[in-house]
């Protein structure tokens, strides 16, 4: 009996070749293009049409030709939808490349530039995070609140664009070059590739403008939408996982709530939670106060806070009432303490008045709590210390440097914003959706993307339909 094993390397080559069996191959391979199907199906269809060409060639009966045949365009039809779901990353905040030109008729510093030939990029950048060049980098990213549109508008000669819709290179390195200071969703990335993903294909990205909230990102969401849409199809039509960090969890929060419920049922598949501040968090007014240094050695907080407390996204992440209590303190002096109920007064004391105004035009999307009706995968880390308030020694005032009083978190976001999903769990709120919920002690909020438990619990969920 002829065994499929002894068939020679010139064998295999003649029937690769045969002329009588191209129309096989093209069938095929029409098959895999006209389902859109990824790279993946393409390669198999190819072997598809090679094992059917040489069961056409051996003494195989009739019917085993017969299914061959229908196995494998059966399988090229369904390559997809019984294999990974598509996956869809939204960056936090900070967590997308912005690229600016320069048309200015003054700068800052001698030093800044007033003209760029073409776009460049400035977040992130390190060479313009250095001394001096960091003042032309703040003047250039901050943004200017006009309180008749309540919008946000560029510096005069500034235009920022955000580049690469689609594609998950933006956010996994923030960094053009690929500087690991700027690594971002690139281990999450690099595993889902590992075990079948495409670049571009099954695996997208989806860069926003991380400065503006909601209210000023409408374009986002219509583009979002229409990239699950297509992905889905990309993809012969497998519902799409959504792979979400920190602010892009809020971000994608409030796009599913704004989606039919029969949408999201035919398109999303899940999604995946890292570190979302579903409730904000105290370290925004932390920010406010004094700034951020991003977690590095060599910035300054102070010089970094004129840029950072122009962004309505920034007041967006303040503290939500549905999380925090009108008699918790926030602000803590010697001459007034201020609650939630108090950050008018807090942001004109402190000379802000435009975050006053950017808080009123950003809190019904904070206030918004309910569940997204999508099955939920809820990941963050608690047990590291994060900012509840901010105390301000006795005779010092809101220009000082407060003591940062902390408790439980990730080291960005409050335990008990972090934790908000797991109220849709147990109060069955989510639409009948799953919801389930991964506490990883110690796992800070930014690392938590290249956290080992994180890759092992993502690789084991998306392995399934």
């Amino acid at each position: 009996m002829y065994h499929p094993r002894l068939i020679s390397a010139s064998a295999v080559a003649r029937v690769a070749d045969s002329s009588s069996c191209r129309a096989i191959d093209w069938i095929i391979l029409r098959i895999a293009k006209k389902s859109r199907a990824d790279v993946f199906a393409i390669t198999y269809s190819r072997t598809a049409a090679l094992i059917i060409r040489l069961a056409l060639a051996t003494h195989a009966s009739m019917i085993a030709k017969l299914s061959f045949v229908i196995l494998f365009i059966y399988g090229s039809f369904h390559w997809n939808s019984l294999g990974l779901s598509p996956v869809i990353l939204i960056p936090g905040d900070g967590g997308s490349q912005l690229e600016a030109k320069l048309n200015k008729t003054s700068v800052v510093h001698y030093i800044c530039a007033k003209v760029s030939a073409d776009y460049f990029n400035i977040w992130l950048n390190l060479e313009l995070l250095v001394p001096f060049v960091i003042d032309c980098w703040v003047d250039n990213l901050r943004l200017e609140y006009d309180n008749v549109t309540r919008t946000t508008r560029s510096p005069p000669g500034v235009d920022v664009r955000i580049p690469g819709w689609g594609l998950p290179e933006p956010v996994e390195w923030l960094d053009p070059s690929h500087d690991k200071a700027g690594a971002y969703f690139n281990t999450i990335s690099d595993m889902l590739v590992s075990i079948g993903y495409v670049r571009n294909v099954s695996l997208r990205g989806a860069p926003y403008d991380f400065r503006r909230a909601p209210n000023e990102n409408g374009e986002f969401f219509v583009k979002l939408k229409a990239l699950v849409e297509e992905t889905y199809n990309m993809n012969n039509q497998s519902a799409v996982t959504l792979m979400v960090h920190s602010m892009g969890g809020s971000m994608a929060m409030h796009f599913l709530r704004s989606q039919p419920q029969a949408w999201k049922k035919r398109y999303v598949r899940r999604m995946v939670s890292l570190s979302t501040p579903w409730g904000g968090a105290v370290k925004a007014l932390k920010a406010f106060a004094i700034g951020d240094d991003l977690g590095s050695l060599v910035l300054r907080q102070s010089v970094l806070r004129a840029e950072q407390v122009t962004c309505p996204s920034l007041a967006w992440l303040l503290p939500s009432r549905a999380l925090w209590p009108s008699t918790e303190v926030l602000v803590q002096t010697d001459k007034f303490n201020y609650t939630i109920d108090d950050f008018q007064k807090l942001f004109i004391d402190m000379g802000l008045p435009n975050a006053w105004e950017m808080r009123k035009d950003t809190e019904r999307f904070s206030g918004d709590l309910t569940a997204p009706d999508v099955e939920v995968h809820c990941i963050y880390g608690y047990n590291i210390s994060t900012v509840e308030r901010l105390k301000y020694k006795p005779g010092t005032w809101l220009d000082g440097t407060p003591t940062l009083v902390g408790g439980d978190g990730d080291g960005t976001v409050n335990l008990r914003s972090l934790r908000v999903c797991e109220r849709w769990a147990k109060l069955s709120r989510n639409g009948g959706a799953t919801v389930k919920s991964l506490p990883l002690r110690g796992a800070e909020h930014l690392k938590i993307l290249h956290d080992p438990r994180v890759l092992d619990y993502v690789r084991t969920l998306l392995a399934q339909p």
